[in-house]
C-alpha cells in the first residue's frame, strides 16, 4: 500500500471521527423549549422565589423525603446580586457571590483564569443570568428549612464582603426559626484551592428529636452554546461518578428523557465544560444518593441527597460536603474523588492518554515552556514508533518491487477475478510480502496519535499558554495560519517522496488534494495540535530518508 494511501487512511480516520462527534451534538434529541405558558409562570416570581402556588420540585420528590422549593429562574433575584440578598467572596482563587435566600452559590468567577488572552474580566463558570448556572444546597428532611413550603431560609451574615487575608477564610451564615432551632451553614476556603468545605452546624434548642437531610446540585439551563466547533467539538452537560462507575456523562438530553436516580457509596455530581468543571462530593464515607431533574424544559439539575441525620433535644450536629469550582487539573481532582479527574475527558483512550500527559507534564517541568514540551514529546512518541514505520516503508517498497510481476499476472488472466486472486496469494507467499505490511503499522500508530489529539485538547495547562513570537496561545488557532500552511507543505513533501504508482486518474487528484483539504481542516485546530502534526511530519520525512538510504543499501527499490 502506498505512503499516500496511509496519509488518506489516517485524515479520512480522524476527520470521519469528529464530524461523528458533531453530527451527535447537531442532529441528536434536542432540549424541548418551553411555551409560552411555562415561560411566564417560571418568572412570575417575588425576588426569584415562586410562590407556592407556582412552586415545582427540583427534586425527585420520591427519593427520601422533602425536597426544597428552588426557583426556576433566578433572573429576578439577579437584579438584587448589589442590594443585601447575597455576600461577596474573595480569595486568591474564587471571586463568589452567595445568596442569602437559601445559600446558593450563585455567581463564581475564577480569578487566576482571564476570559480571553487579552481579557481584565475572568472567566465566569456560575451565573445567575445570560444563562443560568448555580450551585445550590440545603437541608430538606422532616424539620430541614430548605424543605418548608413557605420558601427558603433567609440567613444572616456578620458582613457583606469578605476577603481572605490569611491561609484561610470561612464564611459563617446563620438561620434561626423561633421554636430555637438554630443553623450556621459555613463555607470554608483555602488558599490556592478552588475546592470548598461547606458545613451545616446544627443546634438543636427546641425541645424536640429533629430529622434532617443535606442535598446538593447544580443547576444549569439547557439552551447553552455548543462547546468548541466543528473540527474541535467539547461536551457540555452533566456528568457522575459512583462505585460502580467512576465517571459517565449524562448529557442534557439523557436529563430530559429519563431522570437519574441512583443509591451509591461515596460518588460525585457534577457539571462539565471544555477546561472547567463544578462538582459536589459528598460525604465519600456514607451511602448517597445521585439524581437527575429537568424543570419546566428548561432547566438541568443534577445533585446528591446524603443520610438522614438525628439531632436531638440540646444536641449539636455536624454535615458536610464539598464543592470544587475550577480547571480540569487531574491531580487535584483525584484526591476529591475517585473518578472525578476522568472529567478531563480523554474519551476510550483514556488509559492512553494519562500517562502521556503525565509526560508531557515532566518534559513541561524541565523546558518551562509548553510549546517546547509538545515538540520534545512529538520527538519521543516518534522515535518510539520508528520500529513501525521502518516496517511500513519497508513493507511498502516490498510491494513496489512487485510491480512489474503483478502486472505481468494481470495481463495473464485479465478478468477472471478468482485466479488472479489466487495467483497474487501465491506470488505473496512465494516473495514473503505481507500486502497488509504498509497497512498494521499506521493502524497501530493510530491510537497514540488520537490519544495525544485528546490530551492537547482536553489540558487546561495549554490554555493561554506562549510558545514563541506569534504563537501566544497553544490553545487556540494560529492567528496567521502559518502552522497550518507549513503542515500542508510537510505533507505535500512528503508525497513528493514516495511518487505513487497508482495509474487511476481520480485516486491521484485525491492523493494531490489531500495535503490542502488537511491545511484547511488545520486552520480551525488549536496550535498546539498543529504544532504536533507539524513536527510529526517533519520527523517522518526524516526517518524515510534514512529509511531509503538503508534500503537502497539492500537493494531494494524505495521509489
Amino acid at each position: 500500500m502506498e505512503s499516500q494511501r496511509s496519509f488518506l487512511l489516517i485524515g479520512l480516520a480522524l476527520v470521519s471521527f469528529l464530524l461523528w462527534q458533531q453530527w451527535q451534538q447537531d442532529y441528536g434529541p434536542q432540549p424541548v423549549q418551553p411555551n409560552v405558558s411555562e415561560q411566564a409562570s417560571a418568572n412570575a416570581t417575588d425576588n426569584g422565589v415562586p410562590s407556592t402556588q407556582q412552586q415545582s420540585l427540583d427534586v425527585p420528590s420520591d427519593i427520601q423525603a422533602d425536597v426544597p422549593n428552588v426557583s426556576p429562574n433566578m433572573n429576578d433575584s439577579a437584579a438584587n446580586l448589589n442590594g443585601n440578598r447575597t455576600v461577596h467572596v474573595l480569595t486568591d482563587t474564587l471571586d463568589l457571590q452567595i445568596d442569602l435566600v437559601g445559600g446558593d452559590v450563585v455567581k463564581a468567577n475564577l480569578v487566576k483564569f482571564p476570559l480571553t488572552l487579552e481579557s481584565s474580566e475572568n472567566y465566569s463558570l456560575l451565573r445567575p443570568n445570560d444563562g443560568l448556572y448555580i450551585a445550590q444546597s440545603g437541608l430538606v428532611g422532616q424539620d430541614g428549612p430548605d424543605g418548608n413550603r413557605a420558601g427558603r431560609p433567609r440567613y444572616d451574615a456578620a458582613q457583606q464582603d469578605f476577603v481572605m487575608e490569611g491561609d484561610t477564610l470561612s464564611v459563617p451564615l446563620t438561620w434561626q426559626n423561633a421554636d430555637g432551632l438554630k443553623i450556621t451553614k459555613t463555607f470554608n476556603f483555602t488558599k490556592g484551592s478552588h475546592d470548598v468545605v461547606l458545613t451545616y452546624t446544627i443546634e438543636n434548642g427546641s425541645g424536640n428529636n429533629t430529622s434532617f437531610l443535606q442535598y446538593a446540585q447544580l443547576k444549569q439551563t439547557t439552551q447553552v452554546p455548543d462547546g468548541g466547533n466543528m473540527f474541535m467539538p467539547t461536551y457540555r452537560g452533566a456528568a457522575f461518578g459512583s462505585e460502580e462507575d467512576r465517571y459517565q456523562k449524562y448529557t442534557f438530553d439523557d436529563i430530559e428523557d429519563k431522570s437519574l436516580k441512583m443509591t451509591t457509596q461515596a460518588g460525585w455530581v457534577g457539571m462539565l465544560e471544555h477546561y472547567f468543571v463544578a462538582a459536589w462530593i459528598p460525604p465519600q464515607d456514607q451511602v448517597n444518593t445521585l439524581y437527575t431533574k429537568l424543570i419546566q424544559n428548561q432547566y438541568a439539575i443534577i445533585g446528591f441527597t446524603g443520610n438522614p441525620v438525628s439531632v436531638g433535644s440540646g444536641q449539636t450536629a455536624t454535615i458536610s460536603s464539598e464543592l470544587y469550582l475550577g480547571p480540569k487539573d487531574q491531580d487535584n481532582l483525584a484526591k476529591l474523588a475517585n473518578g472525578l479527574d476522568l472529567t478531563v475527558d480523554y474519551g476510550i483512550l483514556w488509559w492512553l492518554s494519562q500517562p502521556l500527559f503525565a509526560l508531557l507534564q515532566f518534559i513541561h517541568s524541565m523546558v518551562g515552556n509548553w510549546g517546547v514540551a509538545i515538540i520534545l514529546i512529538t520527538v519521543i512518541v516518534k522515535g518510539a514508533m520508528y520500529p513501525l514505520t521502518k516496517k511500513q516503508y519497508e513493507s511498502m517498497a516490498r510491494m513496489r518491487n512487485l510491480a512489474p510481476k503483478m502486472q505481468q499476472l494481470k495481463d495473464r488472466f485479465g478478468d477472471d477475478k478468482q485466479k488472479m486472486s489466487q495467483a497474487m496469494m501465491e506470488l505473496y507467499r512465494k516473495e514473503k510480502v505481507n500486502p497488509m505490511g504498509g497497512c498494521l503499522p499506521i493502524i497501530l500508530q493510530m491510537p497514540i496519535f488520537l490519544a495525544l489529539y485528546w490530551v492537547l485538547l482536553e489540558s487546561v495547562e495549554l490554555r493561554h499558554a506562549d510558545f514563541f513570537l506569534w504563537i501566544t496561545d497553544l490553545s487556540v488557532k494560529d492567528p496567521y495560519f502559518v502552522l497550518p500552511v507549513l503542515t500542508g507543505a510537510s505533507m505535500w513533501l512528503l508525497q513528493k517522496l514516495q511518487p505513487t504508482t497508482v495509474s487511476d486518474p481520480m485516486q491521484q487528484k485525491i492523493m494531490q488534494f489531500m495535503p490542502v483539504a488537511m491545511s484547511i481542516f488545520f486552520l480551525w485546530f488549536p496550535a498546539g495540535l498543529v504544532l504536533y502534526w507539524l513536527v510529526s511530519n517533519i520527523i517522518t520525512l526524516v526517518q524515510a530518508k534514512l529509511i531509503y538510504a538503508a534500503m537502497e543499501k539492500k537493494g531494494l527499490k524505495s521509489k
